[in-house]
């Protein structure tokens, strides 16, 4: 049910706008000048206000002004007893949504309030279709642990800055995510965010892919090519697997990051671009530099911010959010209802190495669901993720569900040794 706020210094004209109002099914408020109106403002919500001009303390067009600054978004809806043309074009210039003379027609007035809710409605709809839409190919960084939320603290700091990021840990545990929502919550998220994976491109092509290549520059170069740089512009460079890059391609990467400015292979002609750099790696750059095979300034052009993702057996804690995560998307995926995961089943995957990390997770989530009955079971788990039976495993589950520790099961065996030593 929508909230009015009422303004206007005569009693007797909010009384009877009040009365209309709520016969009308609205709820209705009240304030008596421009100032009590601010106050209610930022206690309560409202979906349409209606202001008063001519008012003491603070009239209705300094009202409207500071209305707007604190919610943008409702609508106003102005009246006045003392109405010209300037006026009311004034009041719209300044942000109404209309302008009704007093005394209101009251057809009129309420065509005008439907009118307004219907707008804001829209807008309100807009927007979370807009935000939908920019993130509908970003999936959501999933966990509840200290360490997720330390990355998620450190992305909303350093996105709104054109800060260079460079992304450390083992391969599957979201490099990738991250780096895509830096670009996200970035000022830039209206141009495009280009992806490099460096590992995956040959090192006689890597300058090619990244800077572009005049035609003729070499036998197979039939035509021009914009490299990523320039197809960042703009917006974000995503340099996966940084670390696999070649010595000649660092030193180009390290030019463009200085001046930036970049050349074609093959061209003369310096390019500027406007690209903010986030890298990635799992590997050790401080010793690769040690080997020869990164350079030390582009290392540290590269990590004026560090965030390291942990892989996944550090934040065990997270499994049964991500297990949930993974299931309802799979399940939709499959066009079959979500299945239910048993406490012993994530009690069984909690226990598991994962050397793959998220990646790893997420496919063995796609296999239980593939093979598992209507629900997710701990033998599930054993039997597709964990095989322990067919390694001879099982015949100790007891043994070792009965010990917390390694140490723990030394002391009981010693001990149950020497007694057995005893009586033999």
């Amino acid at each position: 049910m929508a909230k009015i706020l009422i303004v206007d210094d005569e009693q007797s004209i909010r009384r009877t706008l009040k009365e209309i109002l709520e016969f009308e099914k609205y709820i209705v408020d009240e304030a008596a000048d421009g100032y009590d109106c601010l106050v209610k403002l930022k206690q309560d919500k409202y979906d349409v206000i209606i202001l008063d001009i001519k008012m003491p303390k603070l009239d209705g067009m300094d009202a409207l002004d500071r209305i707007k600054e604190l919610a943008q978004d409702i609508p106003v809806i102005m009246i006045s007893g003392h109405a010209t043309i300037d006026t009311a074009v004034e009041s719209v210039k300044r942000g109404a949504f209309d302008f009704i003379s007093k005394p209101p027609d009251l057809n009129r007035l309420l065509i005008t309030i439907r009118n307004a809710l219907d707008r804001s409605t829209l807008m309100s709809e807009t927007k979370t279709l807009r935000r939908k839409v920019q993130r509908s190919g970003v999936q959501e960084i999933i966990g509840e642990s200290k360490a997720i939320k330390k990355i998620q603290t450190t992305i909303d700091r350093i996105a709104p800055t054109d800060a260079r990021v460079l992304v450390t840990g083992p391969n599957g545990t979201g490099k990738e995510l991250v780096a895509r929502w830096i670009h996200e919550k970035s000022q830039r998220t209206d141009n495009p965010i280009i992806e490099v994976n460096c590992a995956a491109i040959p090192s006689e092509l890597i300058e090619s892919e990244l800077f572009g290549h005049e035609k003729g520059s070499f036998t197979s170069a039939i035509k021009l090519r914009v490299g990523k740089f320039e197809l960042a512009n703009g917006g974000t460079l995503f340099l996966d697997e940084v670390g696999d890059m070649s010595l000649s391609a660092q030193a180009k990467v390290l030019r463009a990051l200085q001046e930036n400015q970049i050349t074609r292979v093959g061209g003369d002609k310096s390019i500027h671009v406007d690209v903010r750099v986030v890298a990635a790696t799992n590997k050790d750059l401080r010793e690769e530099i040690v080997r020869g095979r990164f350079r030390e300034d582009l290392y540290h052009r590269l990590a004026v911010i560090i965030v390291d993702v942990p892989p996944l057996t550090d934040r065990l804690e997270d499994i049964p959010l991500l297990v949930e995560h993974f299931v309802e998307n799979i399940c939709a995926e499959y066009k079959v209802p979500p299945k239910k995961v048993t406490p012993d089943a994530i009690k069984a995957l909690q226990k598991y190495p994962w050397t793959g990390n998220i990646r790893e997770l997420r496919n063995v989530v796609e296999r239980l669901i593939i093979l598992s009955g209507d629900s997710i079971t701990e033998e599930d788990v054993l039997d597709y993720v964990i095989p322990a039976k067919s390694s001879g495993l099982a015949k100790f589950k007891e043994i070792f569900d009965k010990f917390d520790s390694l140490d723990e099961m030394h002391q009981y065996i010693e001990k149950e040794y020497y007694r057995y030593k005893a009586v033999s």
